[in-house]
Formats: C-alpha cells, structure tokens, sequence
C-alpha cells in the first residue's frame, strides 16, 4: 500500500433536505444523529423544521399544475426512468438498507430490487387506473354521462418507520404515478435511504417539486403539514396510533382525504388503493343530439 494510501482520509456523504427540486439543509441548520441498528454512528441528517414543512408544500403545489397536466403516458414513461437510474445505484442502496435495518447484504439486495421492481409496477398504471376507475354511467335522460379520476392535489406522506426503502418507496410511487405530488416525511430512525432517493429522482426526469424530502422528528414536521390549508390529503402510514389520531383531527379542518395506516406487508401484491385513495372522481354531462333527417343520434 502505498504511502498516499496509507494517508488518505475518508470522504463522508453530506446528507441534505429535497425541496423543489434542489438540497437544502435543514432551514435551522439543526442536524441529529442516524446510527445503524448496533448503535454506531452512520451520518448527521437535517433536522427539518415548520419552516421547512412549509416550503415544501410551496414547492409541491407549485409542481401541481404541470405533473397533473401531463399525459399519464408521459408520467409512466418518468417512473420507469425512476427505476433505471435506482438499478444503476443499486450497490448504494443495499448498502444503506442494510446499514439501516440491520439486513444482511443478500436480504437488503432483495428489498432494493423490489423496491425497483416497485417504480415498474406503478410505471405501468399511470395510463391504465382511469380505465379501471372511470367509465360512462347510464343514466335517464338523452345524455352523455362520463366519469373520470382526477387527482387530489398536495399529499403530505408519512414514510413507514420500519422499511427504510422498499416501504418508502410503496407509498410515493402510488400518489405520484396518479398525478398528485407529495410532501414525504422519512423514517425518523432510518432515514439516509430516503434521503438518497431525492437524489436519483433529481436526476430522474421527475420535476421538481413533485416529490420533496424531508428528514427529522416525525410528530414535529407532521404536525403542521396536517394543519396546512394547502395539504390536500396525508397518509399517516408512518405515525403511531396516538399520532394518527392528532394528525386526523387536524386534517379534518380542511377536510383533507386521510389514508390510515394498515398493513405493513409491503413484498405482496400491492393492488390499486393507495392510488385510489388520492383520486377524485368528476363527472362530466353531455347533451345527445339528433345528426340528419334520419333521427340517428351521438
């Protein structure tokens, strides 16, 4: 080994905030400690605060209007360049999953892949869930009656506490992919894979603003993102029993769509509600008409 080598110091990761496309520290500039599951430090995370919360939600509905306008074609076709650029890093990703959880190398390969697997899957949906959750209604009367999804707006997500990635991962895709953007809150013990993410979604394609990372005291970021006027819906996956409850009355003042934590089995089949239960559905009539003499009607 040469002397250089011998002399040459480690480079440590500077892990920051993903607001609006850009990594920011912590508007406070307060960090805490992340350590791995035998106690040995790991890294400093930004330990965002209210200030933060709130530009993030700036940033999201600002986002809103361009990620929702694009084609669902268009969003799939981003997604699924979410999922290329996170096979690239996958080295990384195992690596801080297993940091993280405590997982050997062979187990924490398997999360990331699903968690890879996971962006394919929503991928794939963008285009197809109106079909599923859309369609035209009979109804008495010479009209047209057609239903069609639309998405809910700003969704404030909490990230669940105990599956760093593949967790993570299932609760962004599912609003994203249906044209909502998000406000994401990371595990508050583990929360350096999330962080890591804002960084592949940088480099994405992905706008910013769409999704937005933030990184510290779960209760403390939540508590105001409930409240906010701007916060159209909150899904509350990764917050206790007794924060849920806060968190959902104080949604209620705006009459936020809530999605309550459920099942943590994130490696099945995740099915179509996580997507659905940030959709709005509109209903367009429209009046039949005769064409010509011969009384044929569209």
């Amino acid at each position: 080994m040469s002397t250089v080598e011998q002399n040459r110091l480690s480079v440590f990761k500077t892990y920051k905030l993903y607001v609006g496309g850009k990594f920011p520290r912590s508007e406070s500039g307060r960090v805490y400690e992340v350590t791995d599951s035998k106690g040995k430090w790991l890294a400093n995370a930004p330990l965002s605060s209210r200030k933060d919360a709130r530009d993030a939600v700036v940033a999201a509905r600002k986002a809103f209007g361009g990620w929702s306008g694009a084609t669902a074609y268009n969003r799939g076709q981003i997604l699924y360049r979410v999922a290329e650029m996170l096979e690239g890093r996958r080295e990384q990703f195992v690596r801080e999953v297993a940091e993280a959880e405590g997982l050997s190398k062979s187990k924490a390969s398997a999360q990331v892949d699903a968690a890879i697997d996971r962006w394919v899957w929503y991928a794939g949906w963008t285009d197809k869930i109106a079909q599923v959750m859309g369609g035209a209604n009979p109804v008495a009367g010479p009209f047209f009656n057609l239903s069609t999804p639309e998405p809910t707006g700003v969704v404030a997500v909490l990230a669940p506490q105990e599956s760093s990635f593949l967790g993570l991962v299932s609760v962004i895709a599912p609003v994203i992919a249906t044209g909502n953007t998000a406000v994401v809150i990371a595990g508050e013990k583990n929360p350096l894979p999330a962080l890591s993410l804002g960084e592949v979604l940088a480099t994405s394609d992905l706008p910013g603003g769409v999704v937005n990372i933030l990184s510290g005291r779960t209760g403390e970021i939540a508590a105001p993102l409930a409240a906010h006027q701007d916060v159209n819906g909150i899904d509350l996956t990764g917050a206790g029993d007794e924060l849920a409850k806060e968190l959902e009355i104080a949604a209620a003042d705006n009459l936020k769509r809530v999605l309550r934590p459920g099942s943590a089995e994130y490696t099945a089949d995740p099915g179509t509600h996580r997507m659905t239960a940030f959709l709005e559905t509109k209903t367009v009539w429209h009046p039949t008409g005769a064409l010509g003499a011969s009384g044929s009607s569209y």
